[in-house]
């Protein structure tokens, strides 16, 4: 009996805090339920065997250690909310006679219940979706279903693992506060922390700085490349200025607000503008986290949702046509030797053969060029060649891959009759604006840009790399390239890029796609055999013209169709785990809010006893309640429209290194986001707001 003592005693603390504890062990539930669902699919047989399922679980591997981190964070802080009212019912044990010992026997059986049910409640439930979730992935890739169901035994094993340590390490911080606590220091554990503070201008004034600049670098930026180094340094500094700017700029309002005797003193500003300002510290940092978790959502939401709606524009961005071929020439005279011709008879000649002689080729892309990586440094490229330095990480915000193209092929391409004079180009940029009037490449004569044309069809190579393109319309491409033929990299390669790009959409199935590519492949491969074998052929002298070189001639076909599945597979797994990450988000930022409401509740319930009996009536009490609730509480939602404001033109350029350039399309979907949301918020306000005022109402009902 006594052995059961200790356990009956912490079910009735469970009980009877059921309005603290339930919540609490519903999010744990739903902790533990997301992390078995990833950690289930991260392991599924039946994504395995999809095209891109691959690439999707080695993404739901990162996110499962997302989970597993954010779990821990979040449950230690919500926790910190039970543990603050629970202190003074373990004062009270303590001066019946518990010692600290018996308190930890309590607390050990709590948490032992708790983890228990949140982890077999979370394991059931994840269970259950798992099936549901597997069959939403396959629908992702554009797989085949099964419908046959399955337990993943090691997902369950991981689960239980990493939950048993973050429940573990929630009861040791328990444990040591009760241990380290008078007995006298938890009965007034709900009253700490009530002196009134001070308004700190100073670090207000630092989070208006700090969050100034990171506004400033989000908007300035133009460089993907930028955007991408200079991302994290400015979500760091947005989430320092949050803290700062709620904790101490909320302070610094409610006194400002103070002195406003025409505000100040109302009935419905008065009670809740008073109990705000001495508990500020705590409540706004509670109001920053809810901020942060709010703009976490919004961020990803957004980004994850148009990578997915916009597939195929990024997959068009990367193949513009059904079939690409990209050839490669060690010389322009290799270039210049029939080989393209012969190419592009053998691509007729799969066409016709899969199609039956009714199927051609549109949309022909065909255009020679000459490429090399550059940085720009000093108002002109320099060249990466055996005497350039090591390269540090901000040179990567400088660097440029040039692409010099026959002015001839930009006329054909483009429908146009554009003319150059002599030192006179042409110029398409990528990713990045190029401000000057002329363009000067090493120590050569600078060239006068004419025009920067407005667009160009190109081979989907600028769209698979991070770095900003300039496409240079040249009158004479031998002769634009020749100033540069020689120069090697530290490596010995020839720094220049000669190629040849070739074409075309079909007006088919992706399987006839597929077959055709394989033929125009096997074409390729034969040339490229003929040609390595001329290269080698001895000479009149019988040796060898140089068996040991490279083929003149290199040559590979890309299919847009092959490619789709792993397209599919990597923005597949970011929007689920994008919805996944936010779904987990959102409950943290619910249970804040929550708790919140509920801890102030009771911390106002006395104030507003002594309000009614000196003349405030229950319509005074409600309408000072929403007074408090919406001063405070839609300050995440308006903070967090604005980050996402601001963040809106990096996360533009972040989704341009994924292939992404559809700027409508991603505001359509931000603006859905940030509206949807704020209806959800809404809603969680209505249903807090009812539970704060039953709190602060109770003690009239009980008279």
């Amino acid at each position: 009996m006594k052995s059961m003592f200790y356990p009956k005693l912490a079910w009735m603390g469970i009980r009877k805090n059921s309005r603290l504890y339930v919540p609490y062990i519903l999010a744990s539930m739903g902790m533990v339920m997301m992390y078995y669902v990833v950690a289930f699919l991260n392991t599924s047989s039946a994504l395995q065997s999809v095209p891109g399922g691959e690439v999707m679980q080695s993404m739901l591997g990162f996110g499962m250690y997302v989970i597993v981190a954010f779990s821990l964070l979040f449950l230690f802080y919500t926790n910190s909310f039970l543990n603050r009212r629970r202190k003074k019912e373990f004062g009270l044990y303590n001066i019946l006679g518990m010692g600290k010992w018996n308190l930890a026997k309590i607390l050990v059986s709590e948490s032992v219940m708790s983890a228990m049910i949140s982890m077999g409640g979370g394991l059931l439930a994840g269970i259950t979706f798992s099936k549901f979730a597997e069959l939403g992935m396959v629908n992702l890739l554009k797989g085949e279903a099964e419908f046959s169901f399955s337990l993943g035994a090691g997902a369950i094993l991981e689960t239980l693992k990493w939950f048993s340590i973050i429940f573990l390490v929630i009861l040791l911080q328990t444990l040591w506060q009760i241990r380290g606590a008078s007995a006298m220091e938890l009965l007034r554990s709900e009253n700490a922390g009530e002196k009134p503070p001070k308004a700190n201008w100073l670090l207000a004034l630092a989070g208006l700085v700090i969050l100034a600049a990171a506004y400033y670098l989000a908007v300035t930026i133009e460089n993907p490349i930028e955007a991408l180094l200079w991302f994290f340094v400015a979500v760091i500094m947005v989430i320092v200025a949050t803290y700062l700017l709620f904790i101490a700029g909320s302070v610094t309002i409610c006194r400002i607000l103070q002195k406003n005797k025409s505000y100040y003193y109302k009935t419905s500003h008065f009670v809740s503008i008073s109990s705000m300002v001495y508990r500020m510290k705590r409540n706004g940092a509670g109001l920053a986290s809810i901020c942060i978790l709010c703009t976490m959502v919004l961020v990803m939401l957004s980004g994850t949702v148009c990578l997915y709606a916009g597939t195929e524009d990024s997959l068009r961005n990367r193949y513009p046509r059904n079939i690409m071929i990209d050839a490669s020439f060690r010389s322009m005279e290799a270039m210049e030797s029939g080989v393209t011709d012969r190419v592009r008879e053998a691509a007729g000649q799969a066409v016709s053969a899969e199609g039956d002689g009714t199927l051609i080729a549109e949309n022909v892309l065909d255009y020679p060029l000459v490429d090399f990586s550059c940085i720009l440094a000093e108002g002109r490229f320099r060249t990466y060649d055996e005497n350039t330095s090591v390269l540090q990480v901000s040179d990567y915000a400088d660097t440029w891959q040039i692409f010099l193209v026959p002015l001839e092929d930009y006329n054909r391409m483009m429908n146009q009759k554009e003319a150059l004079a002599s030192g006179e180009v042409l110029i398409y940029t990528t990713k990045r604006d190029y401000e000057k009037d002329t363009i000067t490449v090493n120590d050569g004569e600078a060239m006068r840009i004419k025009k920067v044309v407005p667009e160009f069809v190109q081979s989907g190579v600028d769209a698979e790399q991070i770095i900003p393109s300039m496409f240079i319309f040249v009158p004479d491409l031998a002769e634009a390239a020749r100033p540069l033929e020689g120069l090697v990299n530290e490596w010995g390669n020839p720094i220049l890029g000669l190629h040849w790009n070739y074409g075309f959409d079909l007006d088919c199935g992706d399987e006839m796609q597929m077959r055709i590519h394989d033929r125009v492949q096997a074409a390729l491969e034969q040339e490229m055999t003929r040609m390595k074998a001329e290269q080698d052929t001895p000479d009149s002298t019988g040796e060898s013209d140089g068996a040991e070189e490279a083929s003149p001639f290199l040559a590979y076909s890309r299919c847009a169709a092959e490619e789709r599945a792993t397209f599919y597979g990597l923005y597949g797994s970011l929007f689920f785990l994008g919805i996944l990450l936010g779904v987990v988000f959102v409950f943290a930022a619910v249970l804040i809010i929550y708790y919140k409401q509920i801890s102030e509740g009771y911390e106002d319930q006395a104030r507003f006893e002594i309000m009614q009996k000196v003349g405030m009536t229950e319509t005074d009490i409600r309408r000072s309640v929403n007074s408090q609730v919406l001063t405070v509480f839609f300050l995440p939602l308006i903070m967090a429209g604005i980050h996402l404001a601001f963040a809106f033109p990096m996360v533009h350029k972040l989704l341009i290194l994924f292939s992404l350039t559809n700027l409508k399309l991603l505001l359509i979907v931000t603006v859905c986001c940030y509206l949807a949301f704020a209806v959800f918020y809404m809603l969680v306000y209505r249903i807090t707001s009812r539970g704060y005022y039953h709190i602060v109402s109770m003690w009239a009902e009980k008279k």
